[in-house]
């Protein structure tokens, strides 16, 4: 920060470079119940309960922990292994069938689901092009 305003750092040209007076928001003129209601409004957004497990930075923690091991030129902490089972491989037809099967059941209708038919594909016969026309002339000879 320089002069209130954050300022990145980076190889510039000088007539790349902006006054930061530029960059401020122009004045306003806000009266009292306007900032009263802005207040009430982020209190009444504000939560206090998001405390936790699932709350928790653990990309950040373990962003600091590597910076510590590295600056201290040791060999960064080991990744857990993710606790857990891995996941099922689903039969997407398998469960579609049941889905069905229960909807139906639940609204008294009859269960059953057929097979699909097989398609069949017939092949089309290629069409055949036109054969060119002749004008009828025989071509010349040259001489």
């Amino acid at each position: 920060m320089r002069d209130d305003v954050m300022v990145l750092h980076a190889m510039r040209w000088p007539d790349e470079i902006r006054d930061p007076g530029e960059l401020l928001p122009l004045p306003a003129e806000l009266s009292d119940e306007e900032i009263e209601g802005a207040l009430a409004l982020m209190d009444s957004m504000t939560r206090e309960d998001l405390e936790g497990a699932e709350f928790q930075d653990t990309y950040t923690e373990a962003l600091e922990q590597i910076i510590e091991a590295k600056r201290e030129h040791r060999e960064p902490p080991a990744v857990p292994e993710p606790e857990g089972e891995p996941g099922q491989i689903v039969d997407l037809m398998a469960a579609l069938t049941q889905s069905v099967q229960k909807a139906r059941a639940d609204r008294g209708e009859d269960a059953d689901i057929h097979d699909m038919p097989k398609k069949t594909t017939k092949k089309q016969p290629a069409k055949k092009t036109a054969a060119k026309k002749t004008s009828g002339r025989k071509p010349r000879r040259s001489a």
